[in-house]
């Protein structure tokens, strides 16, 4: 019984460790206007997308994904989720969001033989979503999420993190 139990408890832990590789390394923090009572707005318009992808070998995007409007998806259910509704007319709030890859970025990392740091190339990532007071035309949220990437990521993996990041985003917009 005793062995079972052990046996059990280490294919729990490696089903554990193999949820959170995936999302692991993803770092996400938000600023918030402490003023404002988000309870206030029903509505919201897409004001627009950026996205600046320094990927000259295609080696993040998968071929047959548009991350851009994953993203878009993402952000929509986690504001409807909200009670906020898409009104293009007359919105409470503007929504935007700002894409970057780097697949060359470099910085600077610790050799575990000499432990004297070396500059790698270590590919990044950062998503950051506005929510835009339509009236004042203030940023009222801004969240963020960054991390290193892997190259030839799957599609699967790619969805399950950019999820992942937008889930965890928007459970730092307050509730009032």
């Amino acid at each position: 019984m005793k062995k079972i139990s052990l046996l059990a408890m280490f294919a729990f832990l490696l089903v554990l460790s193999g949820c959170t590789s995936v999302t692991s390394g993803i770092n996400v923090s938000a600023e918030v206007d402490e003023t404002v009572k988000f309870s206030g707005y029903k509505s919201y318009a897409w004001i627009g997308d950026v996205a600046v992808l320094d990927d000259p070998e295609n080696k993040w995007q998968p071929p047959k994904m548009n991350v851009a409007e994953d993203i878009k998806f993402l952000i929509d259910r986690e504001l409807r989720k909200r009670g906020l509704v898409n009104h293009a007319e007359n919105p409470d709030l503007a929504v935007i969001y700002f894409m970057g890859v780097d697949m060359e970025a470099m910085k600077l990392k610790t050799d575990p033989k000499t432990k004297k740091n070396i500059l790698k190339k270590v590919p990044g990532a950062s998503l950051v979503v506005a929510l835009i007071d339509a009236k004042t035309e203030y940023a009222i949220w801004v969240g963020e999420a960054s991390s290193d990437l892997t190259e030839n990521p799957s599609e699967d993996t790619l969805r399950k993190r950019l999820d992942y990041a937008v889930t965890e985003m928007f459970k730092k917009l307050p509730k009032d």
